[in-house]
């Protein structure tokens, strides 16, 4: 059960600049702007919206993002694939450390969804952590006795004699 209510929200806010990074500029005035719409609790994780007018940019990823195009046309070159042409309904995700060259064909507007990765120790300790919750669900489910135990060899189990 939740411990709070869900929020929902539109992405038809209003927008604030949000300068790229001028060194990371390969071509063109590119503009864009964003609005934060959520946030997690522990800031690990929050979603917002942002538009970019045309121009060409290389990207630098720090956190995971996962991005859902609402409007508009990019085309993305990770210099690993071809490139590829984006548009409305397309969804990508971009990992941390992740670099991709931006070229912004038509005015871009996207949903942005970022996540960072925890450490590797503290996700590895994650991970344990909720197979044993796992584990123990399947084990001991609400409402049922315990799963019996076998006695272990050399200890005497009394019966009705």
């Amino acid at each position: 059960m939740p411990t709070q209510p869900m929020v929902c929200g539109t992405t038809a806010v209003d927008l604030r600049p949000s300068p790229i990074n001028p060194a990371w500029i390969r071509g063109g005035n590119p503009v864009a702007r964003n609005a934060l719409l959520s946030s997690s609790r522990d800031r690990a994780a929050c979603t917002l919206v942002w538009d970019c007018t045309p121009g060409e940019f290389e990207w630098r990823y720090d956190s995971d993002e996962t991005i859902h195009i609402l409007e508009g046309s990019v085309v993305l070159d990770d210099g690993c694939a071809p490139a590829r042409r984006l548009g409305p309904g397309d969804v990508v995700l971009f990992p941390a450390g992740a670099v991709v060259h931006w070229t912004v064909e038509t005015h871009v507007r996207k949903l942005a969804f970022f996540h960072r990765p925890l450490p590797a120790p503290v996700a590895l300790v994650t991970r344990a952590v909720g197979k044993a919750k796992r584990m123990m669900r399947q084990t001991i489910r609400p409402g049922s006795a315990p799963r019996p135990v076998s006695a272990a060899p050399g200890m005497g189990v009394a019966t009705g004699a």
